[in-house]
């Protein structure tokens, strides 16, 4: 077996992030009894999208990117909302939110049969994503599931990576293939680290960035032919 580890990425690798948001989105502003506008989505998407960015770089902490989203978002569309309460129960709503990428099951029941040995490493939220994970179909899949909040560190950083091989018990570098949609964060990550990467790139994007991955696939299907 080339790999005897693979270190999954979480959002937009096997969860569907942008099924379980609009969930959260439509949900939370349902319950605050304000309609959600397109705008609305389109705006927060901007806003959470580089404080995520800001947050891989550890120029913002986790706390503050959960309510500094909701709060830029309502002093743009003059909501008066309490956005600390507002991040709360938005979090709540997206940690139902459970869907799977397509061919992310069948993959995933692939490799254990293989007896591959499979771990989730994420930048996310550890209580919407533990609660995400756990009522899906993948719930029992994974040794661990690490969690940047855990550790202190968010991809790229190297001590998630650090934190991973540890728990993990892995001792040899080449033996390990994380795979992620995120050049930022899980190749950028990977390159870093000295391991291999694949990049999960359904939307095939142009790669503008200095990570280089080592593989490179658009359906999650295509995957169990890099590991033999």
């Amino acid at each position: 077996m080339k790999y005897e580890v693979i270190l999954f990425d979480a959002d937009d690798t096997l969860f569907d992030y942008a099924l379980a948001e609009a969930h959260a989105l439509k949900s939370t502003f349902l319950e605050h009894q304000i309609e959600l506008m397109q705008s609305h989505v389109e705006l927060y998407r901007s806003v959470n999208q580089q404080l995520w960015h800001d947050y891989e770089k550890g120029t913002v902490t986790l706390d503050f990117l959960r309510h500094e989203r909701f709060r830029k978002l309502f002093v743009e569309i003059q909501a008066d909302l309490d956005a600390i309460h507002f991040s709360e129960r938005y979090v709540d709503f997206l940690g139902e939110g459970s869907f799977l990428i397509d061919g992310a099951d069948v993959l995933v029941t692939e490799l254990l049969a293989k007896g591959q040995r499979l771990a989730i490493i994420t930048n996310g939220i550890k209580k919407t994503q533990h609660s995400r994970i756990g009522r899906s179909s993948l719930a029992n899949s994974f040794e661990h599931i690490i969690i940047s909040e855990d550790t202190g560190y968010s991809k790229p950083h190297m001590g998630i990576f650090d934190y991973a091989f540890d728990k993990l018990m892995i001792t040899e570098k080449n033996k390990v293939l994380i795979v992620g949609d995120s050049l930022t964060s899980d190749i950028l990550g990977g390159n870093n680290y000295g391991i291999d990467t694949c990049w999960f790139n359904p939307g095939h994007k142009l790669n503008s960035t200095s990570a280089k991955p080592t593989y490179e696939i658009a359906h999650l299907s295509e995957l169990p032919a890099l590991l033999v």
